[in-house]
């Protein structure tokens, strides 16, 4: 176990009493929307497992957060960003410690599957409006405050494209919204994670932004609160370990699992 993980352990202090019967039975995790089907299956399985429930909240990590700084419930919090998880650790709302790159992800183009849009290679040179008809719009999280909108502002903008695109963007609440317009045919292209893509069958990736072009989409993930639950740092653990991580992969994520965490008993 890596040395930053067993300081953790060590560190965390279990101080407070729980506010009602349901938090004590559960766990109540607070997810990005772009993990849905995945920390679903994860749940599920720990679930299974341990016998400890999981209460899911899903929806775009700055809604979570902001959720979490009013006061919400949560004990465990995996955002799509860097940003809204420092957010909270700068107001003093995530427990020392805990905090962990859990996932990272790919940033991607979409079109629907009976479009006659066939691959591009996105770079400097291809105009992603050149893509779209005159009235048409590219469906996308809102770069004001959305993960995935945040990550394709700065794909774009390292790619001198921002401009351009920015006023033919239809700007949704989060990601999943951003993807269901296009499987509903009412944007002809949408920028997505790689991993909302491949749980779709009604769209087809066209395109996958470079690397280079945005910072790394990681997925950090951390203990919430001013104390810490044994049954959430369990459960946090375990998101940390090979078994959700197999999971996580099975979905088109790429863990980024800093200890082997056993399933705790029941």
């Amino acid at each position: 176990m890596p040395p930053a993980v067993a300081f953790f352990l060590i560190a965390v202090v279990f101080v407070g009493s729980i506010s009602t019967a349901a938090r004590a039975r559960d766990i109540t995790v607070f997810a990005a929307a772009s993990l849905t089907n995945a920390i679903e299956t994860a749940a599920a399985t720990y679930e299974k497992e341990t016998g400890d429930k999981i209460r899911l909240s899903l929806a775009s990590s700055s809604t979570l957060a902001r959720q979490i700084a009013a006061g919400a419930p949560a004990d465990v919090f995996i955002s799509a960003n860097e940003k809204w998880m420092t957010w909270l650790t700068d107001q003093g709302l995530l427990v020392p410690g805990s905090r962990h790159d859990l996932l990272t992800n790919r940033l991607v183009i979409v079109a629907p599957k009976d479009s006659n849009l066939t691959p591009i290679k996105i770079g400097d040179t291809s105009e992603l409006t050149a893509l779209i008809g005159p009235n048409d719009r590219i469906a996308v999280g809102d770069p004001d405050h959305v993960p995935a909108g945040i990550y394709a502002k700065q794909a774009l903008t390292s790619l001198g494209q921002w401009e351009t695109v920015a006023p033919r963007l239809a700007r949704t609440d989060n990601v999943r919204a951003a993807l269901a317009l296009v499987e509903r045919g009412e944007a002809p292209i949408g920028i997505v994670y790689q991993t909302d893509a491949g749980i779709s069958d009604n769209v087809k990736i066209i395109g996958t932004f470079p690397e280079n072009s945005h910072p790394v989409i990681t997925y950090p993930v951390a203990l919430t609160g001013d104390h810490s639950e044994s049954k959430a740092m369990k459960f946090l653990l375990w998101l940390l370990g090979d078994d959700a991580g197999r999971i996580f992969a099975d979905y088109g994520f790429e863990p980024v699992a800093t200890t082997q965490a056993n399933v705790p008993g029941k």
